[in-house]
């Protein structure tokens, strides 16, 4: 792991690297109905399971590996595991906790395996192992009535973390992506649960952290400011800090330039594909999403780029094939 940690790190020195797309979006392409998130294992399982795509990756393994080696073929330096919802507050929908380990582990398993079929000595291909912030938050109520009342502990949260980050570390991820963060406070049980790991195992395990703006006042859910979410995490040996989801890629861009200018660590962003219909569904072109990025890359605010909800393949694909075009964003 160390020496992963190692290779990441000087290659973002020299190049800028490629996250992939959506998953969610990849799998509501293939249409899956009920019987198919339950496969076999869970047929006669007591509870509706559709929706629940991380399960996929135990009842649909080929679906999730062909996704991923489809933006690998589209040319991602990073994939990520198949796992935002892998923890077991997230599982708690579904009673399904128990799985919590497997599900992480498998789900790292194919990402790995489908890295090793694409990488090469000057293109080496890494694996991100994705960590949601819960559907719950520690920092707000969800009874207006009640202001006082958590839904989470810190405590349950670093607990229910540390399962998660343990098994996709096992399963062979190479790095941690803390992601979509709206509550730093959720996001720092995992950094604090990451840390427990390294202490505990003499390991140096890479992090991005990736927070996500709420409205256009460029704060988070939860109230942050921009400035405010970076200091608040500043004592983090971070890989990498940034933003995803939110607006889309011109909405992001003044906040990744304010970030570029407040802070020496490697900056990523990995927008959605513009702002959603009334339909709730992505129109922007990947020809489109690709004139947005340049604006990253010609004014160097970027060492890490890819796409959120609603992007493809072919988003990548065509981010992927400007990258080089231009100079790296000069980091310590």
């Amino acid at each position: 792991m160390k020496k992963d940690s190692h290779i990441i790190s000087d290659i973002l020195k020299q190049r800028v690297l490629v996250l992939d797309g959506a998953m969610g979006t990849m799998i509501q392409k293939l249409n899956f109905d009920e019987s198919d998130y339950r496969g076999n294992r869970f047929k006669d399982y007591n509870r509706p399971l559709k929706g629940n795509n991380d399960l996929l990756s135990i009842t649909q393994p080929n679906a999730i590996f062909n996704i991923h080696k489809e933006y690998l073929e589209a040319g991602a330096d990073i994939i990520e595991t198949n796992t935002f919802s892998s923890t077991s507050i997230g599982m708690a929908d579904y009673g399904m906790e128990s799985l919590v380990y497997e599900l992480n582990f498998e789900s790292a398993k194919l990402a790995k395996e489908a890295t090793k079929e694409f990488s090469i000595e000057n293109k080496p291909r890494f694996v991100a192992g994705s960590i949601g912030p819960t559907n719950k938050t520690a920092s707000m109520s969800p009874d207006v009535n009640n202001p006082g009342y958590r839904e989470v502990t810190f405590d349950d949260l670093v607990k229910s973390y540390s399962e998660q980050i343990e098994a996709l570390i096992e399963g062979g991820v190479d790095i941690l992506l803390v992601e979509t963060v709206f509550d730093t406070l959720n996001a720092k049980a995992a950094l604090f649960a990451i840390e427990k790991y390294n202490d505990k195992n003499s390991a140096n395990v890479p992090i991005m952290l990736s927070g996500t703006l709420t409205d256009a006042s460029g704060r988070t859910l939860s109230g942050q400011t921009l400035e405010a979410f970076m200091t608040s995490v500043s004592h983090i040996n971070l890989l990498s800090i940034g933003l995803n989801c939110s607006f889309g890629a011109e909405g992001l861009y003044p906040y990744i330039k304010k970030m570029s200018m407040i802070t020496e660590i490697p900056i990523s962003v990995f927008p959605n594909a513009g702002l959603p219909n009334q339909f709730g569904e992505y129109d922007q072109s990947s020809q489109q999403m690709q004139n947005l990025i340049k604006d990253f890359l010609e004014n160097n605010l970027v060492n890490i780029i890819g796409g959120c909800c609603g992007t493809t393949p072919d988003h990548i694909r065509l981010i992927s094939e400007i990258v080089d075009n231009y100079p790296i964003r000069k980091i310590n």
